[in-house]
């Protein structure tokens, strides 16, 4: 009898079970269809950019600054995120008794290495609330950060690949592009500038300075030449240079500062960079716009082209090129930075912690 009833099926029976297997089967299909159009429409976040799709719709992130860098408090009466740079539901406070409430808090190392300031490690912290580590110096000025294992979230640095990547400069397409207007170059009197107020002869720009200077005149301004430059007048003076030593005072990834983006771009020289490696600035400025150091098997052979590019007006003017195409922005504004960690928020792993901030700052 049992064998029986295993080999006779009942018409109703196997109509309900077609009916469940097609119900089953459509409905995998569609979470597999959905899963690859999600797939595809997931892109990278450009930190320049504002809001994306998924983050404009979802609630209002609060970002909690701890304490300002420096302590040079700024304003943030207004929505300073959406009145100035254009990102929405990003509230920037700085408030302590937001603590609980705050999405994200933000620590300057700074602060913290000098012992001016410390983390709040008695108050009790909300389950899903990130914490982020800023910085903007080089690692060989950011102190021990040992002790701050599996405490931190986020990175805040300049290095392109932190969570929250907060440059010292960098190159934006123009809104209008129009025809470049050649400039003679006749008010340069000076073929090399550098503007230095910490001197350290130990320094590998120092040395590379020593060098050049014995094959090419170097004017050099600032404290350590008792030359200082007030703000009004720095890029003015650069402008009279056909080159500006961008020299970093740290050679490390990605370790960009304004003495690019500000003195020598702005200042209109072309600039001579040491610092990162040749690929970290060709990732983030045009080709053709600089003078890289390690391109050359000597600095007296660096000392030799400069010499020549100067004589040469057409092919020193195409080292201005890229500004028919691009235009720089600076970031000087602290609150501009934090509000950059809006936009990135909903792409940052939920649950990642730094065992070791040192290996994302080398």
């Amino acid at each position: 009898m049992m064998g029986g009833e295993n080999t006779k099926r009942s018409p109703l029976g196997l109509l309900k079970k077609c009916i469940l297997f097609s119900f089953l089967f459509v409905l995998m299909l569609g979470l597999y269809n959905g899963s690859q159009r999600g797939f595809q429409a997931l892109k990278p976040i450009n930190p320049s950019t504002s809001f994306d799709n998924r983050t404009s719709s979802s609630r209002n992130l609060t970002i909690l600054l701890w304490y300002w860098p420096f302590h040079t408090l700024d304003n943030l009466k207004s929505d300073v995120c959406w009145d100035v740079y254009r990102i929405p539901r990003c509230k920037l406070v700085d408030q302590r008794s937001l603590f609980s409430s705050a999405d994200v808090v933000v620590f300057h190392n700074r602060e913290l290495m000098s012992g001016y300031e410390k983390l709040p490690l008695d108050l009790q912290r909300p389950h899903c609330q990130k914490w982020a580590w800023m910085s903007l110096e080089a690692p060989a000025h950011n102190g021990n950060l040992q002790p701050y294992a599996g405490i931190f979230n986020m990175t805040m640095t300049y290095r392109r690949d932190s969570d929250v990547t907060i440059p010292y400069g960098e190159l934006l397409p123009r809104e209008a592009e129009g025809q470049l207007v050649q400039d003679d170059f006749q008010n340069k009197s000076s073929l090399v500038c550098w503007v230095v107020s910490n001197y350290q002869s130990h320094y590998k720009r120092s040395k590379v300075y020593s060098e050049l200077k014995a094959v090419v005149p170097v004017k050099v301004y600032g404290q350590w030449t008792k030359t200082p430059l007030k703000s009004s007048a720095l890029l003015p003076t650069i402008s009279r240079c056909y080159f500006y030593l961008a020299f970093e005072n740290s050679v490390a990834k990605d370790y960009i500062t304004e003495k690019l983006w500000k003195n020598a771009y702005q200042g209109g020289a072309v600039p001579v960079v040491l610092g990162p490696p040749l690929s970290d600035y060709q990732a983030v400025a045009p080709p053709n716009s600089f003078i890289h150091v390690d391109e050359f098997a000597s600095v007296k052979d660096l000392g030799k082209y400069l010499e020549e590019l100067a004589k040469d007006k057409k092919r020193y003017s195409e080292y201005f090129a890229w500004k028919q195409h691009w235009e720089v922005k600076l970031y000087t504004d602290w609150r501009e930075r934090l509000c950059k960690i809006c936009p990135r928020y909903n792409d940052l792993p939920q649950q990642k912690v730094y065992s070791d901030l040192t290996a994302s700052d080398k």
